[in-house]
């Protein structure tokens, strides 16, 4: 083999690395796709044990009801 066949065929593997590099990068980045990613994930989480998807949210609203009484009955002095 030649050094400009050398050359080439470095150069033809560089750049199926750099697709492939940029291939993963994008996938990474891709916020929609990790958003239905996420929710496929917590769907699957709640389906298989809800109970403590109903705490949390039993907790979330007990706190913003506690919150929002605070604000409204707090001493403002």
């Amino acid at each position: 083999m030649s050094t400009t066949d050398d050359a080439k065929s470095a150069a033809a593997q560089a750049r199926a690395d750099l697709a492939t590099t940029l291939d993963g990068i994008e996938d990474k980045l891709n916020v929609p796709k990790r958003a239905k990613e996420l929710s496929d994930k917590a769907m699957d989480s709640y389906r298989e044990n809800p109970i403590p998807w109903i705490i949390g949210a039993a907790a979330v609203a007990v706190t913003a009801i506690g919150l929002i009484a605070w604000a409204i009955f707090g001493d403002d002095d």
